[in-house]
């Protein structure tokens, strides 16, 4: 199991399962991550947020303190939990990044970090196209100045 210190013993201190499964994550995360807006930094530190208020970071980033199941019972709950954060995953990202980083059995952190690479690995052409597409933005384009500071905020933010 990713994220598991062999050297610790499991911890009962784990968050519940039915407090999990009653978050509807697109009112905590009220962005879908796509690959045309790219708000990949936003929408990570939204999901860490939520991840760090339900104790459940450590699926997606392990940590070395992280605690191992031992029983049985333990190791199916930090499974299902696992399955949670990866709905919560695949429940805020478009349908071409979920066929992207979609595979059987994969795990929550395999899904974080497929993302991950998508988004950084290839920052110096994605900063290239960002501020070509920010040099080429022309108000005439959009309804109003608002929606235009909008555009060029988020381009912005991106680059």
């Amino acid at each position: 199991m990713t994220g598991w210190s062999s050297s610790s013993s499991y911890s009962t201190s784990s968050p519940s399962l039915s407090s999990l499964t009653a978050s509807n994550i697109e009112h905590i995360i009220p962005i879908t991550l796509d690959m045309e807006t790219v708000q990949y930094s936003t929408w990570a530190k939204l999901f860490k947020v939520h991840a760090r208020s339900n104790r459940v970071l450590n699926h997606i980033i392990p940590s070395s303190a992280a605690k191992v199941p031992t029983t049985n019972e333990e190791k199916d709950e930090w499974s299902t939990i696992d399955a949670t954060v990866l709905k919560w995953i695949y429940g805020t990202i478009s349908g071409d990044l979920l066929n992207t980083i979609l595979e059987p059995a994969s795990n929550a952190q395999a899904a974080w970090e497929r993302l991950r690479d998508i988004f950084q690995d290839n920052k110096s052409s994605r900063a290239v196209t960002l501020e070509q597409e920010f040099s080429n933005t022309s108000m005439e384009d959009f309804p109003n100045a608002s929606v235009y500071c909008q555009r060029l905020k988020m381009l912005a933010d991106q680059l």
